[in-house]
């Protein structure tokens, strides 16, 4: 018995040495594809069962769900993304996999974290920059914007549904390379001084990005007042990209909860409250930033009449299990009511009363009445900075105005 215990002691000790070996800081790289190798920043914490992984990009993190380690090997789990980490400690280096159940599985190999050498020649491109361009969902442009400390520097291209999350990096061989990996992106972003105080873009993209084929998209990007100079048009509003056809008619929805019970808007729980309804799906990555806002909201607001209802879209296979929006739900702590409204694909057909609805998140702002008062499209991260800011701002401003009115006509 003496000896089983010292055995089982010695056992413990080891594994102790292994996981405080494992954890720390970490750099590497993910290869994407045959084309596309994107840096990974990691940070490891805790011990043995106690373990959280979180991919750094910048001041952004993507925390894992739950992590063990077993000897040398970590197994880190984003449940939220249905994604796993796995990797073995071998000779000073980890070596492993990142997967996405029944989708990508990149390889990656990280070693201790060091810090990068500045370059003294970094040009200034902090600020908001306007980038010229066609996209699918109808816009004239999209948004650079840009952080800056020395040769470090954190950016996201703003569009209409939202950022792209933080791509960070250094300013090295003439030009800053930012990157982002973890949840559900992979993305490098190369940037450089072109003519007139223009930027030169270079974006390289994962997870059904931009360049997710491993073919780069090129963009310029220019001063605010350089683009007003040319004749660009201004970035999509997001309080003006979406509409509803008929905004006389109450704005309708009937779908299964998570645990297949009917809700419509016609019950009596949303009568004579303000309700947002946010069209939302555990698959996109700027629903994942808008969640926890909303759930801070409805915490908020919820005593003094207010409703949050998300019509959840989302992958075929994902229809089938609910297994990642159940890790939605729990991770960030949502407690408004969540709704199964069908594919992605059928979103159109769920929704007939909604007008250029092509942008992941979108949320609807229905007073007293049950009329569509105001429509958000997307929504942004901490990337994005003062516009991250005012979106939610935005909501608040929605909500109180809403409450005010109805308020107003109780008082009648």
């Amino acid at each position: 018995m003496r000896n089983l215990s010292r055995f089982l002691v010695l056992l413990l000790l080891a594994s102790t040495a292994v996981a405080q070996g494992i954890s720390g800081r970490w750099d590497g790289t993910a290869k994407v594809s045959d084309t596309l190798t994107v840096p990974v920043h990691l940070e490891i914490t805790g011990s043995a069962n106690h373990v959280e992984g979180a991919f750094l990009n910048g001041p952004q993190r993507s925390v894992s769900s739950e992590g063990s380690i077993r000897g040398n090997a970590i197994t880190l789990k984003y449940a939220q993304f249905d994604v796993i980490f796995q990797a073995t400690l071998q000779d000073g280096v980890l070596k492993g996999t990142y997967s996405k159940n029944g989708g990508f599985s990149y390889p990656l190999e990280l070693q201790p974290h060091a810090l990068p050498q500045p370059d003294a020649q970094a040009p200034i491109i902090q600020g908001v920059w306007i980038i010229p361009t066609e996209s699918p969902k109808g816009e004239h442009a999209f948004r650079l914007i840009v952080n800056q400390y020395l040769s470090n520097a954190y950016a996201t291209i703003l569009r209409v549904d939202g950022d792209t999350g933080v791509l960070a990096g250094t300013f090295k061989d003439g030009k800053y390379t930012l990157s982002h990996f973890g949840d559900l992106r992979a993305s490098i972003l190369e940037i450089a001084l072109a003519d007139a105080g223009s930027l030169d873009l270079t974006l390289y993209g994962g997870h059904g990005r931009a360049g997710s084929d491993g073919q780069p998209t090129k963009f310029k990007a220019y001063r605010p007042e350089d683009a007003k100079a040319k004749n660009i048009p201004d970035p999509d509003d997001f309080s003006t990209h979406t509409s509803v056809k008929d905004s006389s008619q109450p704005f309708q929805f009937s779908f299964p909860d998570v645990n297949g019970k009917l809700v419509s808007n016609t019950d009596a729980r949303f009568k004579n409250k303000v309700v947002l309804v946010n069209v939302t799906g555990s698959w996109c990555p700027n629903c994942h930033d808008e969640a926890p806002y909303l759930a801070e909201l409805y915490r908020k607001y919820h005593a003094r009449g207010v409703e949050i209802v998300a019509l959840d879209f989302e992958d075929p296979a994902q229809i089938q299990t609910l297994t990642r929006l159940h890790s939605f739900i729990k991770k960030y702590g949502i407690e408004y009511t969540y709704l199964v409204a069908g594919e992605q694909k059928e979103v159109h057909d769920k929704l007939p009363q909604a007008v250029n609805l092509n942008a992941w998140p979108t949320t609807f702002f229905i007073g007293k009445d049950g009329l569509v008062h105001a429509v958000e499209t997307g929504f942004t991260s901490l990337a994005s900075g003062s516009f991250d800011h005012d979106v939610k701002a935005k909501y608040v401003t929605n909500i109180e105005k809403l409450l005010a009115e109805n308020a107003h006509a109780a008082g009648n």
